[in-house]
C-alpha cells in the first residue's frame, strides 16, 4: 500500500496543528460557530444528532494493521468504544466530544490518517474496488491512478466550496465493485487494441431526493489527461451548478438538465486548459510520476506466486468452513493466493460496526495472515488481500473466534445500512433496528444459501446513504407527521456482476410501511420470489426482472396492519 513520504506525513500533520488552532480559538470565543463550520466540516467533523460525528478517510480503502490498531484505541479513548465503516470506505465515530477533536487529530497523523475532504462541499475521499491490485479480473490496478488524484485534489482550491459534495470513484477490473455509475464522476480504466491505458469516464451520477446513473461523456481519455479532464468537469460545475437550492445543487442535476449542451462545455474546457491556460499541460500526468507512485503499490515482502498451489477443501471440512471458502474466499492474480473477506455483518451488532477489540483483531490476523494490509469494502466489510491458501484453514478458526467468519457474503444478512435515525440529524428514520429485525427474521444458515445473491440496502433518509436506491430490496426510512416509516423498492443494481454490470435505481412498490410490518413485507417479498423462481436456481433479481414487480407488490401488501388504512 502506498507509503507517506516525509512530505505527506508533514502535510498531515500541519494540518492537525492548524485544526487544533481553530479549534481553541472557537472554544475561547475568538472565532464564531458560523466561522467554525466550514474549517471542521473540511476536517470530516459533524455535529450530529446527539454528539459531533468524525469521518476518518480511507482513501480508496487500503488500511494497515497499525492504522487500524490506531482507530481501534481512538474508539476506546475518545469514543463509546466501537466505529462504524461506511460504504465509501471510510470510518465514523459518534460520540467524540468536540473539545478532543484535536486530541484524535492528532493521533490520527501519527500513522498517515486524516478526516480531511470527508464532508463539506468539496472532493471527498477516491473509492475504489476493494480487490484492487489483487483482482483475478483485473485490467489496470486502479490504486496508483487514485493516489494521483487523492494527492492533487487535497486542499485544491478551485474544488474547496462547490455548490455540493463531490465523489468520484475509479475501477480496473471487469466487474465494477466500486459502483462508479452511482457517482459524480465514476471513471473506469481500460486498455483500448493498442494495449494503451485510458479511463472511461462517466458524470453526474447519484442518489439522493433524484437518483441517476452516470453519463458517459468519453469512452476512452488517455491516463495521461485525466486530471485536465476532470479539471474540466468540476470547472463547468463550479460556473453552472445550482448554489440556490441545495437539493438541485449536485452535478447529476446540471447533467440531466444540459445534457449534450454539459458535454460540450465539458470538451471546450478541456481545449481551453490545454491551449490557453497558462501551464495547463502541467496538469499532464508525466510517466516519471506516476512510476514514483506507482512503485509504492508494489508486492508486500515475502509475497510471489506459489507453484503448484490450489485451494483444497477436504471432503471432511467442517461445512462451515466449506461455506466460508464459497462466500467469503476470492480469486486472486498470484498463483497460490486469495483475498478473504472478514465479514462485519452478524447478530448484535449494526452493519458495518465494529469494536475496539474487533479493530484490533482483525489488525491481528491483517499481521498473521494478510502482509499487515487489509481494505474496507463498499459493503461495509473488511478485506484480507494477502493471503495464502495454505493458510485459508488456520485464518478460518481464527476469524471464527474473533466473530468475522459468518459465510454469508453477498446473502440477504450481509446488508448495506447507514447508522440512521440513531445517529444522524438528517435521518427520518432509523435503519439499524431494521436490520436487527432482519437479522433475527434470517438467522438460518441453510435458508440464506437457499435464497441465493441478493442485495438489501437500507438508508434512514433520502440522502441515500445506505445506498437504497442499487439494492435488489432497497428500504428508506420516510417521515410521515413525526412517525417513522419506511419504502420499499425493489430490482435496483449497483453494477456489480450479480446486477449482470448494470446499474439501475429500483422501483418503490407501494406506499410506505411501518417499522413493525418491514420484516414481514421482505419475507413475503422472498416468499415470493421463492415460488417464482425456475427449478435451474434463479437469482431473485432475475425473478423480478423476468415476472416484474406486481407479485412481490401484491404479497408485500398482503403484510400492512398498521397501515391498512392508508394504504
Amino acid at each position: 500500500m502506498y507509503q507517506y513520504t516525509s512530505f505527506d506525513k508533514l502535510f498531515v500533520k500541519q494540518r492537525a496543528a492548524q485544526f487544533r488552532d481553530q479549534l481553541e480559538r472557537n472554544l475561547a470565543g475568538t472565532l464564531s460557530d458560523d466561522d467554525f463550520r466550514p474549517l471542521r466540516l473540511q476536517n470530516g467533523w459533524y455535529v450530529q444528532r446527539h454528539a459531533p460525528m468524525l469521518r476518518v478517510a480511507v482513501p480508496y480503502g487500503e488500511l494497515s494493521s497499525k492504522q487500524l490498531r490506531t482507530l481501534g484505541r481512538i474508539a476506546r479513548e475518545f469514543d463509546r468504544g466501537y466505529g462504524h465503516f461506511t460504504t465509501r470506505q471510510n470510518l465514523q465515530y459518534n460520540w467524540i466530544p468536540l473539545v478532543k477533536s484535536a486530541d484524535v487529530m492528532e493521533a490520527l497523523a501519527a500513522v498517515d490518517m486524516h478526516g480531511i475532504q470527508t464532508s463539506g462541499n468539496c472532493i471527498r475521499n477516491i473509492t475504489s474496488d476493494c480487490f484492487a491490485g489483487v483482482a483475478a479480473d483485473e485490467i489496470v490496478d486502479p490504486r496508483p491512478y487514485c493516489e494521483i488524484l487523492r494527492q492533487w485534489s487535497t486542499l485544491n482550491p478551485e474544488f474547496a466550496f462547490l455548490p455540493r459534495k463531490f465523489k468520484i470513484a475509479v475501477t480496473g477490473a471487469v466487474e465494477d465493485r466500486a459502483a462508479i455509475a452511482w457517482h459524480d464522476i465514476g471513471l473506469q480504466l481500460l486498455k483500448n487494441e493498442a494495449g494503451d491505458v485510458g479511463f472511461k469516464v462517466l458524470v453526474g451520477g447519484g442518489m439522493g431526493r433524484t437518483p441517476v446513473i452516470g453519463t458517459v461523456i468519453r469512452d476512452f481519455l488517455p491516463w495521461q489527461q485525466i486530471l485536465v479532464f476532470i479539471e474540466a468537469v468540476v470547472r463547468v460545475y463550479n460556473r453552472y451548478g445550482r448554489r440556490d437550492n441545495m437539493y438541485k445543487a449536485r452535478i447529476k442535476i446540471l447533467v440531466k438538465a444540459e445534457g449534450q449542451r454539459f458535454i460540450d462545455d465539458v470538451n471546450e474546457e478541456y481545449k481551453n486548459i490545454l491551449e490557453r491556460d497558462v501551464d495547463g499541460t502541467e496538469q499532464i500526468i508525466p510517466q516519471a510520476e506516476f512510476d514514483r507512485v506507482a512503485a509504492c503499490f508494489k508486492l508486500p515482502e515475502g509475497v510471489a506466486p506459489i507453484a503448484g498451489s490450489k485451494l483444497h477443501v477436504p471432503a471432511d471440512a467442517p461445512a462451515s468452513f466449506k461455506r466460508w471458502t464459497e462466500r467469503n474466499v476470492h480469486a486472486h492474480q498470484i498463483a497460490g493466493y486469495r483475498a478473504v473477506t472478514l465479514s462485519l455483518k452478524r447478530t448484535g451488532q449494526a452493519p458495518g460496526d465494529a469494536t475496539d477489540s474487533q479493530m484490533e483483531l482483525a489488525a491481528d490476523l491483517a499481521d498473521q495472515f494478510s502482509s499487515g494490509e487489509l481494505r474496507v469494502s463498499h459493503d461495509q466489510n473488511l478485506v484480507l488481500p494477502w493471503v495464502k491458501e495454505s493458510d485459508l484453514f488456520a485464518l478460518w478458526e481464527a476469524a471464527r473466534a474473533a466473530s468475522f467468519a459468518t459465510p454469508n457474503i453477498g446473502l440477504l444478512t450481509d446488508m448495506i445500512a447507514c447508522p440512521g435515525g440513531d445517529f444522524c440529524g438528517l435521518a427520518n428514520a432509523r435503519s439499524i433496528p431494521i436490520a436487527a429485525d432482519l437479522t433475527a427474521r434470517f438467522d438460518d444458515i441453510d435458508e440464506l444459501y437457499d435464497i441465493g445473491d441478493i442485495d438489501l440496502h437500507i438508508s434512514g433518509c433520502i440522502n441515500s446513504c445506505g445506498h437504497h436506491h442499487s439494492g435488489h430490496i432497497g428500504i428508506l426510512g420516510v417521515d410521515k407527521d413525526g412517525k417513522e416509516w419506511y419504502q420499499v423498492s425493489l430490482g435496483g443494481l449497483d453494477g456489480s456482476a450479480i446486477s449482470g454490470n448494470a446499474s439501475t435505481p429500483g422501483k418503490v412498490i407501494g406506499p410506505s410501511f411501518s417499522a413493525d410490518e418491514v420484516a414481514d413485507v421482505v419475507e413475503a417479498v422472498i416468499d415470493t420470489y421463492r415460488a417464482q423462481r425456475t427449478a435451474a436456481g434463479e437469482r431473485f433479481i432475475d425473478t423480478v426482472k423476468r415476472i416484474g414487480l406486481d407479485p412481490f407488490k401484491t404479497a408485500a401488501n398482503a403484510q400492512r396492519r398498521t397501515t391498512a388504512q392508508s394504504a
